[in-house]
């Protein structure tokens, strides 16, 4: 599917409207082809999270969720995108929003759990791998990490 210029990203909390929708994308995506029940998508520090949705046509077709650890850290997790929009830059659109929204808030590092499959996604946006391959809900995964601190000489 090719994008039209009607792709929004919002950030949104869990008391939002848009927030079953991206849950629901979340189990679809991620939990759902693995057989795991839906109750596994939300994670203890869901309500303290930033939820970045992409919508087209009132659709929330991707989606991608970050946790500020400490002052300077952070962690991307649950990054989901509509298969009929997979590989079409949506992905790329929620990274890129994302990292610039928490930079404003002084993060300096972000780390994810990359599944091993999604691994050269994160690698073309500047993630490095920073684990060996761990098993996570089942299947391989790597701890990824990149520093989105802009140094500006002056």
């Amino acid at each position: 599917m090719t994008l039209s210029s009607s792709l929004t990203i919002h950030c949104v909390d869990t008391r939002h409207p848009l927030y079953a929708a991206e849950v629901d994308l979340r189990v679809a995506v991620l939990r759902t082809p693995l057989g795991l029940a839906r109750e596994t998508v939300f994670f203890p520090f869901e309500d303290e999270s930033l939820h970045f949705v992409a919508l087209t046509s009132g659709r929330v077709i991707g989606c991608v969720l970050f946790h500020q650890k400490s002052e300077t850290l952070g962690r991307l997790f649950q990054m989901a995108v509509d298969p009929t929009t997979q590989r079409s830059g949506v992905g790329t659109k929620l990274v890129n929003f994302l990292e610039h929204t928490v930079r404003a808030l002084g993060v300096k590092t972000v780390r994810l759990h990359a599944r091993q499959d999604a691994s050269r996604f994160y690698e073309r946006l500047g993630y490095t791998v920073a684990s060996e391959s761990y098993i996570e809900v089942g299947i391989p995964h790597r701890v990824m990490v990149k520093n989105i601190f802009l140094f500006c000489a002056p």
